[in-house]
This record gives structure tokens, sequence and C-alpha cells, in this order.
């Protein structure tokens, strides 16, 4: 299935410091939803995830996902973006960085000191297959 290009609309509200859930699959199939934080790249989203998370364990074993985006000035106006999700360690630590210093202005061990204890960071680049709402 060829990827889904987001709107000019949808673009931009993601450019900006709001959230989004994501869902992954159980392994016995009910949904798992995170609001996290994401940066755009292109068409893709980027999120970060630590290795013993759920959700990224939930993507090693099925990448599919599906996204919610609510514009938080225009609550009725949302999309869901359903894709798959690529795993990878490279640029893992520049990426919760810079989602860090785009949500709180502060970098992430400043933001969150307890950080030092994390498990090793992945970044998870979610391909949109289909777009669906009003953005």
């Amino acid at each position: 299935m060829p990827a889904a290009v987001l709107s000019d609309r949808l673009k931009s509200l993601l450019d900006r410091p709001v959230f989004i859930v994501l869902g992954t699959i159980q392994p016995d199939g009910s949904p798992q939803l995170s609001p996290v934080w994401v940066k755009r790249d292109g068409d893709h989203l980027l999120v970060s995830t630590t290795v013993d998370r759920r959700k990224k364990k939930n993507l090693d074993r099925d990448p599919r996902v599906s996204v919610v985006v609510q514009d938080p000035d225009s609550p009725y106006e949302y999309a869901e973006i359903r894709g798959a999700a690529e795993l990878s360690a490279e640029g893992a630590r520049e990426l919760i960085d810079e989602l860090s210093l785009k949500y709180t202005g502060k970098k992430y061990a400043e933001f969150n000191p307890a950080s030092v204890q994390d498990a090793e960071r992945v970044v998870v680049r979610i391909v949109p297959r289909k777009v669906a709402g009003v953005l």
C-alpha cells in the first residue's frame, strides 16, 4: 500500500507542540494507547520511546499503528493516521532532546532528571497509509 500524504493543515498542526495518541496492538489483540510527543519528518511522524516500554514491545511484534491528533483550538477537528512503524536506535538521543525542547523548552535530561535511569531509546517512525478525519 502506498504511503498517504498529510494535508498542509495537518502538517502545520503536527509542527506545533500538540500531543498525539499512539495506538498499538497488545499480544491479546486489544488496543494500547499512549499520549506522546511527536515530530513530523515530511509525511512521516517520529516518536521517541524506550526499549522496555509496552508500545515498543507491541511494535516489535506488530508494526501496525493508529494515531489520533486533535486540534486543541478546534476540538471537533481531528485526524486519524493509520500506518506502520519502523524502529531504529539511530538518532534516538537527539530526537528526545528535540522533542523536549519543542514541548518544554528544555533538553530532556533537564526536564526529566530521572531519565538518566531510562532504558535505551529508540525512534518510532510512523509511515502513514491512510488519513481519516477533518484535518
